[in-house]
């Protein structure tokens, strides 16, 4: 690994080719971003031409979720196998045929293909280029590289909702999805020429390991039948959850969509990790579900409850978008400092100071942006951090995979927000349940990170489980005898 004069100030302790592959990353965020808030933008526009009914202009925001879980699993396991530097490229590659796909389409069943494919690219994005970055980077600056990575996320919101006051009247809403191809091709441009990530490098390719994180879904042709035909259940399932194909089914289809994801959860940890996979994914799913409420239905409340105007709402989102950019940049430098898990969770407790006061605000917008900022700074914001506190957990052998099978799975918590967010606000009003839902995934996700309860359950059930494996290597290792790596290994 590089070392470093501890002297040096530490953005020089970036070297060029390091800083090109974070702004090749940070790129492929931005654009996770922009395509988030894009469909949001445009839905009525799209609905308008395609004669949408309201579940099925939903459904082509929620629709991504279905392939997530799958793309983040199937395209972190080729980073872990083949490299990082390929995961992105193949990842950035399916993200800009859907993107593309998107403008082309003719009608509701072509653009929800299209935001199948675009759902599979975001998850192998979120896992490649975040190990890609944290790898290369020194290890003691690798939350700021987290943060600093998480943040292009943001500037894609923001970007898109100024795009579209831009485009959209004179051009129509096909070409906000044309011009999300002009990034990708600087994307790919500058990943051509990128090193490999240096740890992956040395701790998997220079072994000469093939690891591979499904090998504990395949060890028998009976088992690789069961997995396989489950891989299809769960895609039909998710697939019913999320369109008016499962109208009058959804509560029972999502039990069995749960069951079939801790299913594969329990496989590809064993016997020794499977606590800390599926510890890892309700935490990540609380973690979606106190963020998400307001992430999907601040516009809604602004509009309805407040009665604010298109600009409004347009500069309230300006607000809360620089909140959570100003959040990561700051949890990377916290995170360092203090350290991932203590930084998360001390932050994460600071934003419930801010949560009932941004609902209590009516007219004034200027008060409202300023709370929005600090909100979405200190409890969105923060995590920018959750790449490096997941990818810590893993070794380098498996952590794409685990990280891209984890997160995405715990993803399905921000489809589950909105929902659960307007089906709270049938009994009281909208704002006061988004608070009331925000504040309580807050508290549970403060407890999870707080106590370390991901790393206490591993250590149950492996006790010689490494605490942190993104940490730097201490100068002098006492002499004991190392544990034995557990690259693909099915426990």
């Amino acid at each position: 690994m590089q070392t470093t004069h501890p002297t040096l100030p530490w953005y020089r302790e970036i070297s060029g080719t390091q800083w090109k592959s974070f702004f090749a990353a940070w790129i492929g965020y931005l654009l996770d971003g922009f395509d988030f808030v894009l469909i949001t933008l445009v839905l009525t526009e799209i609905s308008d031409d395609f004669g949408l009914s309201t579940v099925q202009a939903a459904s082509l925001v929620s629709g991504a979720f279905i392939t997530r879980w799958l793309g983040g699993a199937v395209l972190g396991a080729l980073g872990d196998r083949y490299g990082r530097k390929l995961s992105m490229v193949l990842s950035i590659l399916l993200y800009s045929v859907g993107t593309f796909a998107c403008g082309l389409a003719w009608d509701y069943h072509s653009l929800f293909a299209a935001r199948l494919a675009i759902g599979m690219g975001m998850a192998g994005e979120y896992s490649a280029s975040a190990t890609y970055v944290m790898e290369s980077w020194p290890a003691r600056l690798r939350n700021r590289a987290s943060g600093f990575l998480i943040s292009g996320y943001s500037a894609g919101s923001v970007l898109a909702a100024q795009v579209y006051t831009w485009v959209v009247p004179s051009l129509g809403w096909r070409w906000m999805f044309y011009l999300g191809l002009i990034p990708i091709v600087v994307a790919l441009w500058m990943r051509r020429a990128l090193p490999e990530a240096e740890e992956w490098a040395e701790n998997v390719a220079e072994q000469g390991a093939r690891p591979n994180p499904f090998r504990p879904l395949f060890r028998t042709p009976r088992l690789a039948v069961v997995n396989t035909a489950l891989v299809v259940a769960t895609t039909v399932t998710l697939f019913l959850v999320f369109t008016p194909a499962g109208e009058g089914m959804v509560p029972v289809l999502s039990v069995v969509a749960g069951l079939a994801l801790l299913a594969f959860a329990v496989q590809l940890g064993g016997r020794r990790g499977r606590l800390l996979y599926v510890s890892m994914i309700v935490t990540l799913f609380f973690a979606f579900l106190y963020s998400w409420p307001i992430q999907s239905l601040l516009p809604t409340y602004l509009k309805t409850d407040l009665g604010y105007s298109a600009a409004q709402v347009t500069d309230a989102l300006y607000f809360a978008g620089f909140g959570t950019m100003a959040g990561c940049w700051a949890a990377g430098f916290l995170g360092d400092w203090i350290g991932t898990r203590k930084a998360y969770a001390l932050t994460l407790l600071a934003s419930l100071a801010f949560v009932f006061p941004v609902f209590a605000v009516r007219d004034n917008l200027l008060l409202l942006g300023c709370l929005l900022f600090l909100l979405q700074a200190t409890s969105f914001g923060i995590s920018g951090l959750l790449p490096r506190y997941i990818g810590g957990h893993f070794p380098t052998g498996s952590r794409s995979a685990a990280l891209g099978f984890t997160y995405n799975v715990g993803a399905l918590g921000g489809a589950v927000a909105p929902v659960l967010g307007a089906h709270l606000s049938s009994g009281m009003d909208l704002g006061r349940a988004l608070a009331v839902l925000t504040f309580a995934g807050t508290v549970i996700v403060v407890l999870l990170v707080g106590f370390d309860v991901p790393a206490r359950l591993n250590r149950l059930t492996d006790p010689e489980a490494t605490t942190d494996h993104l940490a730097a290597a201490p100068a002098h290792p006492p002499e004991r005898k190392q544990p034995r790596p557990r690259i693909g290994r099915s426990g």
